[in-house]
């Protein structure tokens, strides 16, 4: 089973390790900071031994990263492994706002049931079966999470089962989520943000979410291991 890092400190962007498995062009990492497409979210972009990761895929408790055909890795052989860490902060601060913005949802609309949704790192989408135009309660979505977003309060991810590899975010107070991304360590760090109402079909409206006014620069220090 894959060690992964990105759970414990999801501010890691450099790691040395080793090469569990080969099979082709799909190696295998004895532990990893380098997240995989999963609950909507979109997969890191980065590299191992120097390598472009070409897709990350969840194999039960492992994730498989193909790499280039030529890659010339073996089993036991020592590689870094670095992550766009712009990208995935960007990614950190879009899921958590797409996530409170769901959970809004749950609250005060009754019977609201969700369909979809995708973590990018340009903006987020939720897709809700909902039959009116959800932008009706835009004004209270936007307000109730610029509070969470201006308490900066703390986020807690953890595990719920950990030999299930079940984890969940919690912020006291307002809700206790499964999810098993990477997440930001407080609310203020999303910053400010837009939501854009997208009618996709008869009863389905979709919310698109994006940050306002950030860059790369606005990301805080990261750290190696």
């Amino acid at each position: 089973m894959t060690r992964k890092l990105f759970w414990t400190d999801p501010y890691l962007t450099r790691l040395e390790t080793r090469i569990a498995t080969v099979a082709g062009p799909e190696v295998t990492l004895e532990e990893t900071i380098f997240y995989a497409l999963s609950g909507g979210q979109e997969s890191d972009a980065g590299t191992i031994g120097g390598r472009p990761v070409l897709e990350a895929r969840k194999d039960g408790a492992d994730i498989l990263y193909r790499l280039p055909e030529d890659h010339g890795l073996r089993p036991g052989d020592a590689v870094t492994v670095e992550i766009d860490w712009e990208r995935r902060y960007r990614l950190m601060r879009l899921h958590f706002a797409a996530e409170v913005v769901l959970e809004l949802a749950y609250q005060h609309l009754a019977g609201i049931k969700k369909i979809g949704a995708h973590i990018a790192a340009d903006k987020a989408r939720i897709d809700f079966e909902w039959p009116e135009p959800i932008s009706k309660s835009f004004p209270l979505f936007s307000e109730e999470l610029r509070k969470i977003v201006a308490s900066d309060r703390p986020i807690v991810s953890a595990f719920s089962d950990e030999a299930a590899q079940r984890r969940y975010w919690e912020v006291p107070g307002f809700a206790r989520v499964p999810c098993g991304g990477t997440h930001l360590e407080r609310t203020g760090e999303v910053g400010p943000v837009t939501l854009k109402r997208r009618n996709i079909g008869k009863g389905k409206e979709r919310v698109e979410i994006a940050l306002v006014g950030s860059s790369e620069s606005d990301a805080p220090s990261s750290s190696c291991g």
